[in-house]
């Protein structure tokens, strides 16, 4: 099925400039969007009416073209995605990238003939991810998440058939890809919906014990330095990489052609054997190029393995450019620099003066003369306030309008070969017989019979030399297999037609005007659940998460019948199973949001704390207890259940009890998903701090340690209260998990108490509420405001007023409205 493993760059396409930038610079595919479904929303994309031309100009260079629809599927958009399907299976595009489970199981049914590749929006960390993700449906490539090292990709390796695509140059997510809810929860647009916000690009404050930490100048606590993974090429296909992807569909044309041609050099001198063994290919003007098209600082990201503080050093979350030294002095409308960097610097050129702690400070401008060591600018139109500049700020250069200009001119004046499609001829046929040449499908079949040849009969090479005269016909003769019986002959006149009529037949081949194969007869509706009768609700049931023994117990005094723990140390999980002293009380525990290879072991840690059910929050965990029935499984928010195609497909293949409705719908979406499937499956989240950001990146280690990794930071999560405070000065309380990894919990509570009775009217009967940070007695007034709300003692309005007396940072209907 993945026959074809030679190692391709595939490059990002936010319009047609983009595009043709890619090609030039020697892409083998592109991956670029439709204004629907696509996670790049704010990038041009391409209309439906631009894809047939824009496919056709791909193939004609060799190049193929992939749609990402990467974003989550409301009920309400299912059928406008099948009709975009359709539209993209005729229109010849070699593959989609998926994130949607339901969407991806449309797309092989209705699609078939487009291949399906898993977005690394699907969140897929490990082996035994992916190998779930197979059981679901063939796949023709995995898009893995960002987050893994080499060596984490390398074990992979055998058991997933599954070809892997990685990101290997671009801007970074701080968040795990599909797991990112900060900008639904602070503003109502999803980066699950292609509408980030990126507040991982804003500064925050940090607050430790309840006091303010002084960072100085580092407050961009959140954003990440850009990838360039380009020296760690080799390595990555000694891993097993397929397909080598660049970030950027939101960049310009000249970021593309740059990077994409830098990493076409890495990787053609990776796959040649001649110079192999030789020192990168990649010079310093590459180097240069790949940080002045756009960067915040480039490090090998995760690929390199765990250094918080190479990842994030907090000083700036904008396009920088490289580094050219620090300013010595200065004087009306000049700087000298120390430590001068061997950057160039020429007239023209943009910089950016580093104001530290102060951004609002900071100043750009252009260069105006060099006189010796001295940089200076024009005292009038450079827009410089001179009064700001002092010795100690340090200069980064942010536009070259020469290599801006070169790299224009690059892409936009290349001479784009076509490339020619090779052709594997078989000729057969027998003396009485007719000659019949065939490519794959197409065939030619000659008017006449073949004759007994008495002097100079057809060879090899005769056959050759009549179909290798293709000219300006879009193909070239690869290989002629002559399979002919006896001794024949046949007038070059026949030969020359019949290579007409194959060139003819594979034309129509290619623009699809030979006979249409049939299409899919499956749609939407033959993927829905069954519709069954809607019987009256049955009586609500509140289940309550804990994240400490203290909440477990405010928990079962309460006589909370369903209880989930969610533990920074699994180890404690064994206590919390011990608390349950009645039969009619049962606790479930949630695995890690998300495990890496090597991590099943927290989850055998889990098996032997002896739970009565497990809350599943990943593909991993899914595949491991699939088959486990004694315990009850419960499909978490992170898992995405968006539509109904999408929780028919969880819960039959993982065999769950109950799913949980996605964070990421709103009140109108969570009816439509009740509508569309049974009731009975699911469970809604009625209180909770959103988790915004779920990170690899440790805030703990990098800002409160002098540490790189959990080996060496003193585990200061341990020990210390950590909130971020937002530039509106909200603050959002930080935490860790036992794999390090961080979450920053919003800090008002959501409550979807208004919507209660709407609710109860579509059949659901099992309501959450999630406890953070509370002590036992928060957890009790808690508990009891929601159970008086289920049991009608209450209504909404009374509730909203109670729990707003008690939520120290205030509550929102946040993601519902």
């Amino acid at each position: 099925m993945h026959a074809d493993l030679t190692p391709e760059l595939l490059s990002p396409a936010g319009n047609w400039d983009c595009a043709r930038a890619a090609v030039a610079a020697g892409a083998d595919a592109i991956y670029f969007g439709l204004p629907k479904f696509n996670a790049r929303l704010r990038a041009d994309n391409f209309t439906e009416e631009d894809l047939p031309e824009l496919m056709a100009f791909l193939h004609k260079h060799g190049v193929k073209g992939f749609i990402a629809m990467n974003t989550l599927i409301f009920t309400g958009e299912l059928e406008a995605a099948e009709r975009q399907l359709r539209l993209i299976a005729d229109a010849g595009v070699d593959a989609l990238i998926i994130q949607d489970l339901g969407l991806a199981k449309m797309a092989r049914e209705i699609a078939p003939k487009v291949e399906l590749h898993a977005s690394t929006q699907m969140t897929i960390t490990s082996p035994e991810g992916l190998r779930f993700i197979e059981s679901l449906f063939p796949l023709e490539r995995a898009v893995l998440a960002r987050e893994l090292s080499v060596k984490e990709i390398e074990r992979f390796g055998g058991s997933p058939s599954t070809p892997l695509e990685v990101f290997v140059h671009g801007a970074l997510c701080v968040a795990y890809s599909g797991q990112c809810l900060t900008s639904e929860s602070l503003g109502q647009r999803s980066a699950n919906r292609g509408e980030c916000a990126q507040a991982c690009r804003m500064p925050y404050e940090i607050e430790v014990d309840g006091e303010r930490r002084e960072l100085g100048e580092v407050r961009y606590l959140l954003s990440p330095q850009d990838l360039a993974a380009v020296d760690l090429i080799p390595d990555l296909v000694k891993a097993g990489v397929k397909s080598f992807k660049i970030e950027g569909r939101l960049k310009t044309p000249e970021y593309v052609a740059a990077v994409t041609r830098v990493y076409r050099k890495a990787l053609d001198a990776c796959l040649s054997s001649t110079i192999s063994d030789l020192p990168s290919p990649i010079s310093s003007d590459d180097r240069y190029e790949l940080e002045m098209t756009f960067s915040r600082g480039l490090t090998t990201g995760w690929l390199g393995g765990t250094n918080h503080p190479l990842l994030t050093h907090g000083r700036f979350g904008k396009k920088r450019g490289p580094l050219l030294g620090t300013i010595s002095a200065c004087g009306g409308t000049w700087i000298e620099l120390t430590d001068r960097t061997a950057i160039p610097l020429k007239p023209g050129d943009g910089v950016v003066f580093d104001a530290g702690e102060n951004r609002d400070l900071e100043q750009g401008a252009k260069i105006w003369k060099i006189e010796g060591p001295r940089i200076v600018f024009h005292r009038t139109f450079s827009g410089i306030n001179f009064t700001r500049l002092r010795p100690g700020q340090t200069l980064y250069k942010t536009s070259d309008e020469k290599l801006e200009s070169d790299i224009r001119r690059f892409w936009q004046n290349a001479k784009l070969s076509e490339k020619k499609t090779p052709l594997h001829l078989t000729i057969t046929g027998k003396p009485g017989e007719p000659l019949k040449v065939t490519s794959g499908d197409c065939e030619a079949i000659s008017e006449m019979p073949l004759e007994p040849a008495s002097k100079r009969p057809l060879s090899q090479e005769t056959l050759i030399a009549q179909f290798g005269r293709l000219g300006d016909t879009p193909y070239e003769l690869a290989s002629l297999d002559c399979q002919l019986e006896g001794n024949c002959h046949l007038a070059l006149s026949e030969l020359n037609r019949l290579r007409r009529e194959l060139v003819d037949a594979l034309d129509a081949r290619e623009t699809g005007t030979q006979p249409e194969a049939p299409r899919s007869t499956i749609t939407v509706r033959d993927l829905l659940p069954a519709s069954n009768p809607r019987s009256d609700a049955s009586n609500p049931q509140l289940s309550v998460l804990c994240r400490s023994l203290p909440q477990v117990e405010a928990a079962l005094d309460s006589g909370i019948a369903t209880i989930y723990c969610d533990f920074e140390d699994p180890r404690r999980y064994k206590e919390a199973v011990a608390l349950k002293s009645s039969a009619t009380s049962s606790i479930s525990l949630a695995t890690p949001r998300i495990l890496k290879p090597g991590e099943n072991g927290y989850l055998k840690l889990i098996e032997r704390a002896e739970p009565d059910g497990v809350l599943l929050r990943n593909l991993a965990a899914l595949d491991y207890y699939k088959d486990r029935s004694d315990l009850q499984k419960i499909g978490d928010f992170s898992l995405n259940v968006a539509n109904p195609i999408t929780a028919k497909l969880l819960k039959h293949a993982a065999n769950l009890d109950t799913l949980t409705i996605s964070y990421d719908l709103n009140i109108g979406q969570v009816m439509d998903l009740l509508h569309g499937a049974p009731p009975e499956w699911f469970e809604l989240t009625l209180h909770q701090h959103m988790p915004m950001f779920h990170m690899e990146h440790c805030v703990f280690c990098t800002f409160l340690s002098k540490g790189t990794t959990y080996k060496d930071c003193g585990r200061p999560c341990e020990s210390h209260v950590v909130h971020l405070r937002d530039r509106v000065g909200q603050k959002h309380r930080l935490m860790a998990d036992v794999g390090c990894r961080n979450t920053l919990f919003n800090g008002r509570a959501q409550t979807g108490a208004r919507f209660y009775d709407d609710l109860r009217t579509t059949g659901l009967a099992k309501f959450r509420i999630e406890l953070l940070d509370e002590d036992d007695l928060g957890a009790l007034r808690t508990i009891s405001a929601y159970q008086d709300l289920l049991s009608g003692r209450t209504d909404a309005a009374t509730l909203l007023d109670n729990v707003k007396a008690f939520e120290k940072l205030g509550v929102t209907e946040g993601t519902l409205v």
